[in-house]
């Protein structure tokens, strides 16, 4: 099982090193990474493995906007995502 986290924001030093290490926290590995730096605009999307995570996607979505404040940030399951993006 998988999900999708989005980070989106001013960019500071930091960020994909609090979300990596807060998915870390609970379990969910990450598979995948992309990022872009567009002036001062912060713009990331993650895939990553949640089959074995400890905690539930809401509560990894609380403790990412918790530890990364000033971002919005969203985690959402893969099914979830890929039914919203269908065509």
């Amino acid at each position: 099982m998988r999900a999708v986290v989005s980070v989106i924001g001013k960019d500071m030093v930091g960020i994909l090193a609090k979300v990596s290490s807060t998915c870390a926290e609970a379990n969910a590995n990450v598979i995948e990474v992309t990022q872009s730096v567009v002036q001062e605009y912060f713009a990331m999307i993650m895939i990553i493995d949640i089959s074995k995570m400890s905690i539930s996607i809401d509560q990894l979505n609380d403790n990412l906007k918790k530890n990364v404040e000033g971002m919005e940030i969203h985690v959402m399951h893969e099914d979830i995502f890929n039914s919203m993006h269908r065509i």
